[in-house]
């Protein structure tokens, strides 16, 4: 939509677009295209910066631990197989090659991939609900993931090994999501009131079932609690398969709808006007953040505050506009879970959950973003 004043052609920003974003600022018609380029310049800009940085960090993180081991050595470790040439490993001890490769790199690539995977996950779902402090676990996943976990480490049941509990963890998400997809739609379709609403209400019964399974665990409440705070020890390359292939298949689903979600933010009517589903697109992308936050959690055990804090820093970076904040969050995310990882492993002198630091800096964080939402509202 457009209007003259004056002398000057102003561009008003109905629809979420690089060249149009969705806070309501004009752009004059002979800047949007500059608008546009610098939009993308800064988008490649972070993805680059944030990459290379991320690159940096894997590496260094794999050189940090109770055997401290130099940076080139771990470079050239990590090159002969990458290349697959054992004979530059010759110069090295190699216990130093499976310390690498079978015990840090897991765990470090699980950490990086999990973090991307819930940063994705908070973009989409404060795209949909419209809702600045929704994160992956605010409809209830996390609940579902930790009642599911707990069944099963309350019964010892080890039916599928080392996978009982994950997946676990992953039913009790899922068949969560669908509880609160049931309960949420009308004969209108889904709003994001309803699905808010009714993730609180299955959260609240659900935590009190896990209460209850804590109270009568006795030996094994120890063991629950440990998980319920989050943890990437003692990762497998198979855990890192597992939430790699997850993580991309929701990439790739998100990244494909990106548009359509900057659509949503119009409304359902405005939305339809220019072409998109609202409802289907609704629900293809709540389903697919929904079961890609549950991968990561029955992975990872219970982190949050990544999926709220990450996109919003993201977003005063890059703009609102989804087809380039995805990807930039999704490195940001990497980036914040490996080094909080990096730091309760490597730098702290007794580890702590992950869980826990995460909270510790994220929670000042959401007390931040309510305060400064209720001081919006108000003027």
């Amino acid at each position: 939509m457009s209007v003259r004043t004056g002398l000057v052609l102003v561009v008003m920003n109905t629809t979420p677009t690089p060249d149009n974003p969705v806070d309501g600022t004009p752009i004059p018609a002979n800047e949007a295209p500059d608008h546009h380029t610098r939009a993308s310049r800064s988008v490649c800009g972070s993805l680059a910066v944030l990459g290379f940085i991320l690159a940096a960090a894997i590496t260094a993180a794999a050189s940090l631990g109770y055997i401290r081991l130099p940076f080139s050595a771990v470079l050239h470790i990590m090159g002969a197989h990458l290349c697959d040439q054992p004979d530059w490993l010759t110069a090295y001890d190699p216990i130093w090659s499976v310390v690498v490769t079978e015990v840090r790199l897991p765990r470090i690539l699980c950490s990086a991939v999990v973090g991307a995977g819930l940063a994705m996950c908070g973009v989409v779902f404060q795209g949909i609900l419209l809702n600045p402090l929704a994160d992956p676990y605010t409809l209830g996943v996390s609940a579902g993931a930790a009642f599911g976990a707990a069944v099963a480490l309350l019964l010892n049941i080890a039916m599928l090994g080392f996978f009982s509990v994950p997946l676990f963890a992953f039913a009790g998400a899922a068949a969560t999501l669908f509880v609160v997809i049931y309960l949420s739609s009308d004969g209108s379709g889904l709003s994001s009131t309803n699905l808010i609403l009714a993730g609180i209400i299955v959260a609240a019964i659900l935590s009190a079932g896990l209460s209850f399974i804590k109270y009568v665990a006795d030996e094994q409440v120890s063991v629950i609690i440990f998980w319920l705070m989050g943890s990437f020890a003692a990762r497998t390359w198979t855990d890192v398969g597992l939430v790699t292939m997850a993580v991309s298949l929701g990439a790739a689903v998100c990244t494909f709808f990106a548009r359509d979600l900057n659509l949503l933010a119009l409304g359902e009517r405005p939305a339809a006007a220019l072409g998109v589903d609202f409802q289907r697109v609704t629900l293809v992308l709540l389903v697919t953040a929904s079961l890609v936050a549950a991968v990561c959690v029955a992975v990872s055990g219970i982190i949050g505050f990544v999926g709220l804090l990450v996109p919003h820093l993201m977003r005063m970076l890059v703009g609102p506009d989804n087809r380039g904040l995805l990807p930039v969050s999704m490195l940001a995310g990497a980036l914040l879970l490996l080094g909080a990882d990096t730091l309760t492993r490597a730098v702290l002198p007794q580890e702590i959950p992950i869980g826990v630091l995460t909270a510790l800096v994220g929670g000042p964080f959401f007390c931040y973003v309510f305060r400064k939402r209720q001081k919006e509202q108000a003027l």
